[in-house]
């Protein structure tokens, strides 16, 4: 992770890791356990997200930010690479949406905070959207028809039981899979999916 990036992106990331540090106690953005993997378990898993799509993206949406994986790694990213044009993080948390809005100012990057529920918000039309152990995949699936764009991807990384939730979306969605292996669990992938539609 650090080698692939300048050195300006290194220094945002580790802005934000460090306040993601600060915040958590109070507002608990990421189980505690974690936080001693910060880079290995939620910047890189966020990263490997940001190379999973084809690129110039002009809207990326994550929808329930929380602590901002992916969404805030992306926008990071983005900074240096021009890549997407702009980035909206969903987060109906009020506390959780201030961190993101404290953490876009200190680092300088470009990003919307719409602190409302994923239902609430008009269309996004996102190029890209993606969801981080937000929700299980027909759910994902029914913001997905809300919020991405005819011809968008969407991106969900998820755990061992990732073939289970795709078997149980299939009964009410339609869509176009590719499967990715996570390079930071080898239990886990990345779906990616276009043409979500309900069946």
């Amino acid at each position: 992770m650090r080698q692939d990036v300048s050195r300006e992106t290194m220094e945002r990331l580790e802005v934000y890791a460090a306040l993601l540090e600060k915040w958590n106690p109070r507002i608990n953005l990421v189980a505690k356990s974690t936080i001693p993997e910060i880079w290995s378990r939620h910047i890189a898993d966020s990263a490997q997200m940001y190379r999973l799509s084809s690129h110039p993206v002009g809207l990326w949406a994550d929808l329930g930010s929380g602590g901002g994986f992916p969404g805030l790694v992306i926008a990071i990213m983005a900074q240096e690479k021009g890549s997407p044009d702009a980035v909206t993080l969903v987060e109906s948390d009020t506390r959780k949406a201030t961190f993101l809005r404290q953490v876009i100012r200190e680092t300088g990057i470009s990003a919307q905070v719409q602190a409302k529920r994923i239902e609430q918000i008009g269309p996004l039309n996102a190029d890209v959207l993606s969801a981080r152990a937000l929700a299980d995949l027909s759910t994902l699936c029914s913001f997905a028809t809300l919020h991405l764009s005819p011809s968008g991807t969407a991106l969900f990384p998820k755990g061992a039981t990732w073939e289970k939730e795709v078997e149980e979306a299939r009964k009410a969605w339609r869509f176009d899979l590719e499967i990715v292996r996570s390079e930071t669990d080898p239990a886990a992938v990345v779906l990616k999916l276009k043409g979500i539609s309900r069946v």
